[in-house]
């Protein structure tokens, strides 16, 4: 069974790729053949201006991959624009896809609103098109995807059934794997996002992450600490549900009762992501000077992923009688 995913290069990982990705990752390369993509195209299409930062984005989030502990030689890892195949899948997929389709997908008009974009350019339009080239280009049976992205990959499979209707069964239909992890907001208790500068990083020293942890959401009605509180809207609550639930239950009681204050309740927090993050810190740390040896592992994942690619594409080419026969 074959797995595909793919994160855009936004330079430095985040507690919101751990948990919305990452730590899936890790389980999944031990169940299917894994495709992942640092997807640098897609970063185009919200970040044209940004295009001098790319390279280092590329290898800083490769190198992220490997501290964390992505195999690259059990998995096929690799840069999106190495492979050439994306771009022509993309197009020829855009002519079976419909323009209602991209019009009504929740998560592209989410990604606007969010990013305050005023003007779609055509290939942020195409986003959902190209993500379903990048899926469909390796037949994988499966997509892990956070609740958020799942419109876009119904998109990738209302694509491969349109395409097989019209030109014959070439591309199977693959399944959501949806991440358990629920969605963990940023200091700010908005989205987890490197652009509104509230992440808090897997390379954060100690102190940044005390820092940051002290700065979270809490019940805005609980003023002193021995007034009761209400963890069910506190986001230091949402965190100690994801990285200590065994501590959630006794939090739980003691807040309600007056017995934890908010400042505490962050000290605990920020012990518990301090000792998580400290076997990354020390791993990334290790990597330092070895981005050339990064850069050669991303060149043979290329070669891997483009040998799954051209027998795809000769499918495809095949099946729409492209080309020279």
């Amino acid at each position: 069974m074959r797995l595909f995913s793919g994160m855009r290069p936004t330079g430095r990982l985040h507690l919101g790729h751990l948990v919305g990705a990452l730590d899936n990752w890790l389980r999944l390369q031990g169940e299917y053949d894994c495709f992942f993509t640092i997807a640098d195209w897609h970063a185009l299409t919200t970040g044209i201006e940004n295009t001098a930062s790319l390279p280092g984005n590329i290898i800083e989030m490769a190198q992220g991959w490997r501290a964390l502990g992505i195999d690259f030689n059990r998995s096929t890892v690799f840069v999106q624009s190495d492979v050439k195949e994306h771009a022509e899948l993309h197009l020829l997929l855009s002519m079976v896809t419909p323009m209602s389709w991209l019009t009504r997908d929740p998560t592209l008009k989410a990604m606007v609103e969010d990013m305050h974009i005023k003007g779609m350019s055509y290939g942020l339009m195409g986003y959902p098109v190209l993500q379903a080239a990048d899926i469909l280009l390796y037949k994988a049976d499966a997509v892990p995807v956070g609740i958020d992205q799942a419109p876009h990959l119904e998109l990738a499979r209302e694509a491969a059934r349109s395409f097989n209707r019209i030109f014959g069964p070439v591309f199977p239909e693959p399944k959501t794997l949806l991440t358990e992890t629920p969605k963990l907001l940023g200091t700010d208790g908005k989205k987890m996002s490197k652009s509104l500068d509230n992440c808090i990083y897997l390379d954060d020293t100690p102190e940044s992450i005390r820092q940051k942890a002290s700065g979270l959401v809490t019940d805005p009605a609980k003023v002193h600490k021995d007034d009761p509180g209400d963890p069910d809207i506190c986001s230091v609550q949402d965190y100690h549900k994801i990285f200590s639930p065994s501590d959630v239950g006794a939090h739980d009681f003691d807040c309600r009762a007056g017995r934890l204050g908010c400042v505490r309740h962050k000290e605990y927090l920020a012990a518990v992501l301090d000792g998580r993050l400290k076997g990354f810190r020390e791993a990334r740390a290790a990597l330092d000077g070895k981005e050339g040896e990064t850069h050669s592992i991303l060149s043979e994942g290329a070669l891997k992923a483009r040998e799954a690619a051209s027998v795809t594409m000769a499918s495809v080419r095949e099946a729409m009688r492209m080309g020279r026969q």
